[in-house]
C-alpha cells in the first residue's frame, strides 16, 4: 500500500489534533488501579492507545466509550485478574514498559508480546532495574515477549543510565506496589506526565531536584481531559512553516515544559509562533498556537534537551533541508531504536529526495537550503516517518511516494483528512 503526496501551498485553517498519546496511555492505566471511575474527555483515538485498553480489559478492567468520553472503572492496585492469554501490546513500547511494572507485583503469571517491530525493541531496560526490586521475568536476550512471574516487590535507589520517561514510569509504578521508597533519579529531565497525573490521583509522589521519590498508596479517581498531542501538532506546525503563504491555528495544545523541546527548536531557527490561552487542564498546561510559514536558519540540538522532543526529530530534520546552514543532531541514539531505526531512515530517504545528509552512530547533520525532489519514502511501518516524510512531500518537485502511510493510525488516524482541510489537494 502507498501514498503519493504532491506539492502544494496556501495550507490554512484549524486542526483540533488528537489528544496527548502519552497522557491518554497513563489516563488509562493509573485509571485502572484508581477507586471508582475515572472519566477521560480527548482521548487519543490511535492504535498505540487501543492497545493499551485492549490489554487492560484482558486484565479484568471495566473500559467504556460513550463516543466522547472513556470511562475506566477502578480496582485495587492488587484486584487485576490474571489474563487467559497473551497481552499483545501490538506497535506501543508505552503499553508493554508501563504495564511490565504494574504486572511484576501482582500475585499472578502473565505475558506480554507486540509486533514483529516491538519484538525487536530493548526491554533490559525496564526488566534490570525492576528484578533488583524483586521482580522475575523472562525475555529472549532481553527483548518481547516478556513473561512475567508476579511476585512482592521492595523499593529500591535506582539512577537511571539513559533518560526515559517510559522507564520512569515503569519504575513508579512498581514502586507503588512494593515494599518501602522507590527513588529514580534521572540524569536529564524526561517528559512528566506521569508524576503530574500520579500527583493529581493523590499518589505519595515526590521530586526534588532529579529525584523522584514515590511510596506504596492508593489513587483516586478524577476527571481527565487530555491535551491536543504536541508531537502531532508538530507536524502541522512544520506544514505550516514550510509551504509559503501558510497559516495553520492548533488549538488546546500541550505545552508541558518537558515536551516543547520541538517549540523551543523551531523558534530558534526563525519560525513565526503564537501561542495564546495559555492555561492549566488537569495540572497539565495547555494553549492555542498558531504558525505561519518563515524562512528558517540551521540550529543544533544535543544533550539535555534531545529527550524534551526525540519524538519529533524526524520532523525537524525535514524542516532542517530547508534552512540555511548546516543543523547538527547529537546524543541521540535511542532514536536507532524506536518503531524504526529512525537515525538511518531519515538519512536514507532525504538523500533519496536530494538533501545533504551525515549520518553519525547518534545523531544527523542536514545542510540546506535544498529544493527536494519527489521520491519513493521507505517508512519502515514507523509513524513518525509517515508523517515526516508527508510533509517533506509538500514541498519537494514531482511526486513523493509514502509507503505504507496506514502507520499514521497509530498515533493520528485523521492525519491525511486533516492535511485536506488545510488545502492539500495532492493526496492520491
Amino acid at each position: 500500500m502507498h501514498l503519493d503526496i504532491r506539492p502544494c501551498s496556501a495550507l490554512r485553517g484549524e486542526v483540533k489534533v488528537p489528544g496527548d498519546k502519552s497522557i491518554s496511555h497513563r489516563a488509562l492505566i493509573f485509571g485502572a488501579i484508581a477507586q471508582g471511575v475515572t472519566r477521560i474527555d480527548h482521548i487519543n483515538p490511535g492504535g498505540d492507545v487501543s492497545s493499551t485498553v485492549t490489554c487492560l480489559m484482558k486484565l479484568g478492567v471495566d473500559i467504556r466509550f460513550d463516543g466522547r468520553f472513556m470511562f475506566v472503572g477502578g480496582k485495587d492496585f492488587f484486584d487485576l485478574q490474571a489474563p487467559t492469554e497473551v497481552l499483545d501490546a501490538k506497535n506501543s513500547g508505552t503499553t508493554m514498559r508501563l504495564l511490565a511494572g504494574l504486572l511484576a507485583a501482582q500475585d499472578f503469571s502473565s505475558t506480554i508480546s507486540g509486533d514483529d517491530s516491538l519484538r525487536r525493541r530493548p526491554m533490559r531496560r525496564i526488566i534490570e532495574p525492576l528484578q533488583q526490586m524483586g521482580a522475575h521475568i523472562d525475555s529472549t536476550d532481553g527483548c518481547p515477549p516478556l513473561h512475567i512471574h508476579g511476585r512482592e516487590l521492595n523499593g529500591i535507589e535506582y539512577e537511571m543510565p539513559i533518560s526515559s520517561a517510559q522507564v520512569k514510569s515503569c519504575l513508579l509504578l512498581a514502586g507503588l506496589g512494593a515494599w518501602g521508597t522507590t527513588t529514580i533519579i534521572e540524569k536529564e529531565q524526561s517528559r512528566d506526565h506521569t508524576e503530574r497525573m500520579l500527583r493529581a490521583m493523590g499518589a505519595p509522589i515526590s521530586r526534588v531536584g532529579n529525584k523522584i521519590s514515590i511510596r506504596p498508596g492508593k489513587l483516586h479517581d478524577i476527571d481527565i481531559k487530555v491535551p491536543g498531542d504536541i508531537s502531532a501538532a508538530a507536524f502541522f506546525i512544520a506544514a505550516a512553516l514550510l509551504v509559503p503563504d501558510s497559516d495553520i491555528f492548533l488549538p488546546h495544545a500541550g505545552v508541558n515544559p518537558t515536551r516543547t523541546g520541538f517549540i523551543e527548536v523551531v523558534r530558534e531557527m526563525g519560525a513565526h509562533l503564537k501561542i495564546t490561552g495559555e492555561k492549566a487542564v488537569c495540572g497539565e498546561p495547555v494553549a492555542n498556537i498558531r504558525a505561519q510559514s518563515c524562512e528558517l536558519q540551521a540550529t543544533e540540538i544535543s544533550g539535555v534537551r534531545i529527550p524534551l522532543l526525540i519524538d519529533e526529530i524526524p520532523i525537524i530534520a525535514v524542516l532542517a533541508t530547508q534552512a540555511r546552514g548546516t543543523t547538527i543532531i547529537r546524543d541521540a541514539a535511542e532514536l536507532r531504536v524506536k518503531e524504526s531505526d529512525r537515525v538511518k531512515l531519515i538519512a536514507s530517504n532525504l538523500r533519496n529526495m536530494g538533501a545533504t545528509v551525515e549520518e553519525f552512530p547518534d545523531g544527523l547533520s542536514i545542510t540546506g537550503p535544498t529544493k527536494l525532489r519527489g521520491a519513493e519514502i521507505d517508512t519502515a511501518g514507523d509513524h513518525r516517518l509517515a508523517m515526516a516524510f508527508t510533509i517533506a512531500g509538500l514541498v519537494a518537485i514531482g511526486t513523493t511516494r509514502i509507503l505504507q502511510p496506514g502507520s499514521v493510525t497509530i498515533s493520528d488516524p485523521n492525519f491525511y483528512d486533516a492535511l485536506s482541510t488545510l488545502g492539500v489537494n495532492g493526496v492520491v
